[in-house]
C-alpha cells in the first residue's frame, strides 16, 4: 500500500488516498485514531460507477463512521473509474441496458455475466486491501462491510473471517448461485430495502433475505425508490455497527 495524498477534513478526519498495486482507494480515519488506540474498520462498498462519481456519498458515509470512532476505507472496483477497461463487463452492462430499455425481464444469463465475474475479481482485491489496512498501527479491527454490490458483500461474508458484521443494500441484481452462498452467511446482518426501488426485484430481495443463514438478521424496508433512502436509515445502520464493532 502506497499513500498518494492526505488532507484533514473540517471534522478532523484524516483522508488519505492510496494505491494497492493498480488499485486506487481511500482511507478515512477519525481524529482519535492512533497507534496507542487503534480503531475498528468499516469497508465501504459501492456500485461500479467509479470512485470519483461516488466520492460525495462515500465521504458522507465515512464521516458518519468517523463520528462513531471507526475508520472507513474503499477501493475502486475492477473495470471502473481510472482502472483498465474490462470488455466483458462493458458488454454485460450494455446487454443489461438493452434488456431494461426493451421493458422485458432481465435474463439469468445477463445477470450472471454482469455480476459473477465482478465478484470473482473484486473479492480477492478487497481481501488484499484488508491485509494492508489491518497492518496499519492506527487500525485494529474488528471489521465490518457496508453497502455496494450485494453479491460482493455475500461472498466476503462467506470467505473473510475478519469481517464480523455486514450492512447490505438490497438494490442490485443477484445471480441464482449467490442464494446458495447466502445460506452460508452466519455473521450478523443489517439489510436495507427500498420498497419501491425501480431497479430492484422486491420479491427476489425478500427471498434473498430469507436465504441468509445468519441467526441475527434484520430487514429495514422503507417506502420510496432507489434514491429515496430516509436519513434515519443511516442512523439505524450506525447503531448496528456500533453494537458489533465496539
Amino acid at each position: 500500500m502506497r499513500f498518494t495524498s492526505e488532507q484533514r477534513l473540517d471534522d478532523g478526519v484524516l483522508e488519505r488516498t492510496f494505491t494497492l498495486g493498480e488499485i486506487p482507494g481511500i482511507l478515512w480515519t477519525p481524529a482519535s485514531a492512533s497507534a496507542s488506540a487503534p480503531v475498528p474498520l468499516i469497508l465501504l462498498g459501492h456500485p461500479p460507477l467509479g470512485l470519483h462519481k461516488m466520492y460525495p456519498r462515500l465521504a458522507a458515509r465515512a464521516a458518519h463512521a468517523a463520528a462513531d470512532g471507526f475508520a472507513a476505507a474503499t477501493i475502486e472496483l475492477p473495470g471502473s473509474g481510472d482502472r483498465p477497461r474490462w470488455a466483458a463487463a462493458e458488454q454485460a452492462r450494455a446487454d443489461l441496458r438493452q434488456a431494461m430499455e426493451a421493458g422485458g425481464p432481465v435474463s439469468d444469463d445477463i445477470i450472471d455475466a454482469l455480476v459473477l465475474p465482478l465478484v470473482d475479481r473484486a473479492v480477492p482485491e478487497w481481501q488484499a486491501a484488508l491485509d494492508a489496512l489491518l497492518s496499519l498501527p492506527e487500525i485494529g479491527g474488528p471489521v465490518g462491510y457496508s453497502g455496494g454490490v450485494i453479491s460482493i458483500g455475500i461472498r466476503l461474508a462467506v470467505v473473510e473471517p475478519r469481517i464480523v458484521a455486514a450492512g447490505l443494500f438490497a438494490g442490485s441484481f443477484v445471480p441464482r448461485a449467490m442464494f446458495e452462498e447466502a445460506r452460508q452467511v452466519t455473521i450478523p446482518l443489517h439489510v436495507l430495502l427500498q420498497w419501491d426501488d425501480e431497479g430492484n426485484d422486491r420479491q427476489a430481495a425478500l427471498d434473498l433475505f430469507d436465504a441468509f443463514g445468519a441467526k441475527e438478521k434484520t430487514l429495514h424496508a422503507n417506502m420510496g425508490g432507489h434514491t429515496g433512502v430516509p436519513h434515519f436509515a443511516g442512523e439505524d445502520a450506525a447503531g448496528f455497527f456500533a453494537r458489533h464493532l465496539r
